[in-house]
């Protein structure tokens, strides 16, 4: 599952890959960093301590993308 959100703060979108098949876990920030996470329980809780819609052009994608991940809470 990999989602791309497009943020005020830079020219990159997010980028959030869960790939479970694979062991992958991560977010690209749109300033290039990254965060790697060893369960989509801890990505998920990142997510909701770090991001919130208002940071993302488009709100709904980042409620859909939240939607999508709520299964891994």
């Amino acid at each position: 599952m990999e989602f791309y959100l497009n943020s005020y703060d830079g020219a990159l979108p997010v980028e959030v890959t869960l790939d479970e098949d694979n062991g992958r876990y991560m977010i690209r920030k749109s300033d290039t960093s990254g965060e790697f996470f060893n369960s989509p329980m801890e990505m998920v809780k990142w997510i909701r301590d770090n991001f919130k819609p208002e940071d993302f052009c488009i709100p709904a994608e980042f409620s859909r993308m939240m939607n999508s991940l709520s299964q891994f809470e």
